[in-house]
């Protein structure tokens, strides 16, 4: 399953090498750990491949999330994770892919018809948008339909 498509020449630098990229990936995801357990990361040619267990669909997303945000991954798979509690990936949440002069003021408007959402779409990608203050172009993260 080619879970997501991400835009390989931006995003955070995890890792200088390919080489050096399962290790970095797996090191990145594990320091904010949504919810994986027994996570392997394996990259060739710009498309990660993870496996492991998620807790749930959301930590699923969020590990693919963080994986497919770093410079230099444009694929994320995840056939081999399993999903803990049963539920499935891309229930209650859309995704986003920031674009220029965005602002999550601007993606809160969009969403729900109120900026001073942004603060939900912060807490539910924390692991991804570690400061408000500066999200890039390409960059995707989830919008929860529900508030």
């Amino acid at each position: 399953m080619g879970l997501f498509d991400f835009a390989r020449n931006i995003g955070k630098k995890i890792f200088g090498k390919e080489e050096e990229a399962p290790e970095a990936l797996a090191q990145h995801i594990n320091e904010d750990n949504p919810g994986v357990n027994g996570l392997q990361v394996q990259v060739q040619d710009g498309v990660a491949t993870l496996t492991g267990e998620a807790s749930s669909a959301e930590a699923l997303e969020k590990a693919v999330l963080m994986a497919g945000n770093a410079m230099g991954i444009q694929e994320v798979k995840a056939d081999g994770m399993t999903i803990a509690d049963g539920s499935q990936v891309g229930g209650d949440d859309e995704f986003y892919i920031i674009e220029k002069g965005d602002t999550l003021w601007k993606i809160a408007e969009k969403a729900y018809g109120n900026g001073s959402k942004y603060t939900k779409i912060v807490e539910v990608n924390r692991e991804v948008i570690k400061n408000a203050d500066l999200i890039f172009p390409g960059q995707k993260i989830r919008i929860p339909k529900s508030i």
